[in-house]
């Protein structure tokens, strides 16, 4: 350390300046050798190690240099990078300052020098050529995209940039030597990537790599926005795809291309052929690395970084489409979005972003020594001491194990998300095991053949379900499917078949998934996800067997099938106020765009209902529960509704609506089903003129957003005729005038419906008032002999209406069914109330018949015996209603004792 010795001498320098200096010295010769070179570079780093390299600092620099032409603005450009370079690499080295540090200086350099070469080229240039303008007259200007590291903000310090340079529009320069557009811009880029990359005296700024561009080594150095978009639609590749991910623009005006790009990187639809494809490109790095002996490189070998980079951009080439938050560029950024999104398990989410950490600072650590791009481990013994002492370890060995450790860690993350090496195993399995179902789908055998091997699986109508198989694979959609796709399609059959048979109604099961398959196959997409996902095949198929209801589902919403990849969140609890956090977080993402919003909740919507589906298929979820979950799973949609639209009204008089949404009905009780719709009203107490009109403008739209079918389906059917006057009274009403109307105008049976209304969203202040209101009708004291007069009357005129035949039972509005249930409690709140103040809570059918019981206003070996019939009830309600049964009526004889339990309690009850 002889040189800087001499150069430290008669400074102020400090013993650990001293002692970070010769750390440096040690493991980059690059460092010291620049140091010895210039004494200004040392004194720079004496006064300011301690500090970080800002970007207003590198712009200082610049705005001091003496630029005036092409010659300085190079030397200019190449000592900052020498400043920037060498305070880098100490701090780093030293313990004083951290990756992100690292990648965003050195991200910073490359933008400042960038914008800083283009400002002074276009300057002089303009001097020959005047401006570009576009055939309009509008001035152009040069776009360059920083495609990888430099477009993730992570730039390494030895780093290429990759660039892709684009210009707007054609047309001409307005000099006094008129060229076009392109040729302009060609010479500027041109200048640009010598005032960059050419080494001179003081060395580079960044190596420029134009080769991601457009045709590529082949193509035009500059591309216009048409050409551009022209090139993608047309000739764009997979692996642009996903290099476009990183891609950002970093000179020039913003929006344009990216708008234009986004389409072509992030599919609408969830996107599994992204696993295929980058798993193929993958593996043509992989024989590239042993081709070349690059088994040690630490970016490209196995359980290097870019196994890490593919792990986090193949969920963003899947679903940044269908996620927008997905749509970012830094790697450490997404693996921690796929964590908090659940997309990684949080261990494994943890070790990649340890490993990812470990190997860039190793990765940089390698650059520092000669300032070189590699990533490849050092050979030599004196070499891998330098590696070693720079990653703070005293020895090689302690060090590589910790490297192997990590790059195994990846490794399996890797195998395990794109399925490397159990896919393998899986269709070799399949292979041996489903032969005979193979060529049963292909037509392999003879027809008596293939009927008694179907019989044999277990297929009670094998006729039947041969002649839909092979009905399936001489259809037009199959026969014009893509190659790959049909290839697809023939592997998946026979499991499919194999599957189906391990159900109990076989030919059903698979005579739905085919009908499933069928709709979604031309989406090579979804024929990809079952091919990667064969578990998720398995439970479709299950789903399927159990419910048309399901399996139409399925196939009208197919973008929902990526909820069965994850069982452990599929099987789980929701978890209410995380769904409501996210579900807010997706309408602020798509705030402005209320087409997107409808859509973006509707999605969610259908994809929390099928999660509870697959639980309730698989036995884990009684009814009560799914239930429960299904009415928190309407309140949460309607409690994130309110502000989102109200936000997007025009006009409005308030930030916050003073207004409230009111459940009846299956809502109100906490017993919605699948398909049941929402009974609700809509109150507000606010005293500014416009309320009455803004908060009906309101409701109105509330109306809208959940009927109105988009491409994602209906949200909800909603059903306003509970509000006060029906479907001839107002949509809002205050709740003064509420309040009126309940203790003077109603009727017996609105009140009835009050029993089962709670307050589900909006304005808690009024949502109270409601219930105040809701306690004062349901406690009023009331003549009983009268009250039974009305609501027994009420009953005979519903049953008359009903029209029902005596051989069969209707389970809602036969006598003895669920409605002379509900007539019951409601009769029975009404009366006792007064005196019992807790009938008034609003706690379900079921614990109300319990307490009836316990406060010994009725029976109870009568109370349970009903409360036995209401849950038989309820369950083949629910069964009939997944078989998509229209109408809800079975035979007599399977309910004659539920029947007569309810019947008893009713006549105890209503005998006069």
């Amino acid at each position: 350390m002889h040189t800087l010795e001499n150069l430290l001498s008669g400074t102020q320098a400090s013993s650990s300046f001293v002692a970070g200096l010769a750390h440096m010295e040690n493991c980059s010769p690059f460092s010291a050798r620049l140091l010895a070179k210039d004494a200004q570079l040392l004194n720079d780093l004496l006064e300011n190690h301690d500090k970080v390299y800002e970007i207003a600092e590198m712009q200082h620099f610049l705005n001091v240099a003496q630029i005036v032409d092409e010659i300085s603005l190079k030397k200019a450009l190449r000592q900052l990078r020498q400043r920037v370079l060498l305070r880098i690499i100490y701090r780093d080295l030293n313990g004083l300052a951290d990756l992100s540090e690292v990648l965003a200086s050195t991200s910073n350099l490359a933008e400042i020098t960038l914008n800083t070469a283009v400002e002074y080229l276009q300057l002089w240039l303009a001097q020959k050529f005047g401006t570009p303008l576009s055939e309009t007259g509008k001035l152009q200007s040069l776009i360059v995209v920083g495609m990888g590291k430099l477009g993730g903000r992570e730039l390494n310090v030895s780093s290429d940039i990759d660039l892709i340079f684009v210009y707007e529009s054609e047309g001409e320069t307005n000099g006094t030597e008129i060229i076009s557009n392109q040729d302009y811009f060609t010479q500027l880029a041109k200048k640009l990537i010598s005032a960059l990359d050419e080494v001179t005296e003081d060395g580079f700024v960044f190596r420029v790599d134009m080769r991601l561009r457009p045709f590529g080594a082949e193509g035009v150095l500059v591309s216009s926005l048409d050409a551009l978009e022209e090139y993608y639609q047309n000739n764009g590749r997979e692996w642009e795809r996903y290099a476009w991910i990183k891609g950002r623009v970093v000179v020039g005006p913003q929006g344009s291309v990216e708008k234009l790009l986004r389409p072509f990187v992030f599919r609408k639809y969830l996107d599994y052929n992204a696993l295929a494809k980058m798993r193929d490109l993958k593996l043509q790095i992989h024989r590239d690395v042993m081709v070349k002996g690059q088994e040690d490189n630490i970016k490209l070998g196995r359980g290097g970084i870019r196994e890490i980079e593919f792990i986090a951009q193949v969920f963003q080439l899947m679903r940044g489409g269908q996620d927008a938050s997905l749509q970012i560029k830094p790697t450490l950024e997404t693996l921690h979005l796929l964590k908090n999104k659940g997309l990684l398990l949080d261990k494994n989410a943890s070790e990649l972003i340890e490993a990812y950490v470990f190997l860039r600072n190793l990765e940089h650590r390698l650059m520092y020594v000669e300032d070189r791009q590699t990533q490849d481990l050092p050979k030599t013994d004196e070499a891998k001491v330098r590696i070693a002492n720079a990653m703070s370890f005293t020895h090689w060995d302690p060090f590589l194990n910790q490297l192997n450790q990590y790059r195994a860690l990846v490794e399996t993350s890797f195998d395990a998300t794109f399925n490397d090496k159990k896919s393998a195993e899986k269709s070799s399995e399949q292979s041996n095991d489903s032969d005979t179902q193979n060529a049963i789908w292909q037509g392999l055998l003879p027809s008596e053949l293939c009927l008694k091997a179907l019989s044999e699986l277990g297929f009670k109508e094998p006729g039947q379900t041969l002649s839909r198989l092979q009905m399936l694979r001489s259809s037009n959609r199959y026969q014009q499917l893509p190659e790959l796709s049909r290839q697809r399609l023939d592997r998946l059959m026979p499991i499919v078949i194999r599957q189906s048979a391990q159900e109990k109604n076989a030919d059903t099961a698979l005579l739905r998934t085919i009908l499933l398959l069928e709709s979604v196959c031309r989406r090579a997409s979804y024929l990809a996800l079952f091919s990667e996902y064969p578990e998720a095949l398995n439970l479709v198929i299950k789903l399927c067997g159990a419910s048309p209801w399901l399996s139409q589902y399925l196939a009208s919403q197919p973008i929902m099938l990526d909820e069965l990849l994850d069982t452990q969140t599929l099987y789980s609890a929701p978890n209410f106020k995380k769904l409501q956090i996210e579900l807010e977080n997706k309408m602020a993402l798509l705030d402005g765009d209320a087409e997107a919003q409808m859509d973006a909740m509707r999605h969610f919507k259908n994809a929390a209902v099928l999660r509870l589906a697959a639980q309730d298929v698989a036995g884990f979820l009684p009814l009560e529960t799914l239930s429960d979950y299904l009415s928190g799973l309407a309140t949460l949609i309607l409690q994130v509704s309110l502000p989102t639209i109200w936000k997007a009204l025009k006009v409005k008089h308030c930030e916050t609506p003073k207004f409230a949404v009111i459940a009846y009905g299956k809502l109100g009780g906490g017993e919605l089903g699948y398909l049941s719709d929402l009974d609700i009203i809509f109150l507000y107490d606010d005293d500014h003129p416009a309320a009455s009109e803004n908060y009906g403008r309101f409701a109105q739209r509330i109306n809208n957003w959940f009927n109105s079918i988009t491409n994602a389906g209906i949200l909800y059917e909603t059903d306003l005729q509970l509000r006060p006057d029906g479907n001839s009274g107002l949509l809002v009403s205050s709740v003064d005038a509420f309040h009126e109307y309940q203790l003077n105008k109603a009727w017996v049976w609105e009140h009835q419906a009050i029993t089962r209304a709670r307050f589900v969203a909006g304005d808690v202040a009024i949502g109270n008032a409601f219930e105040q209101i809701r306690i004062e009708v349901i406690t009023q004291k009331r003549d009983l002999e009268k009250l039974k007069i009305e609501i027994t009357s009420m009953r005979e005129k519903m049953r008359l209406s009903q029209r029902l035949n005596a051989d069969t039972f209707d389970i809602k509005h036969s006598t003895g069914g669920i409605v002379d249930v509900e007539f019951i409690v409601q009769y029975l709140v009404l009366a006792y109330a007064n005196k019992h103040a807790n009938l008034a809570v609003n706690v379900g059918n079921i614990a109300l018949l319990n307490l009836l019981a316990t406060l010994n206003i009725i029976d109870s070996q009568l109370s349970e015996g009903v409360i036995s019939a209401y849950r038989d009830y309820r369950k083949l309600q629910h069964g009939l209603k997944l078989q998509d049964t229209k109408q809800l009526k079975i035979e007599a004889t399977l309910v004659v004792n539920q029947v007569k339990s309810v019947s008893a309690l009713w006549h105890s009850i209503f005998s006069i």
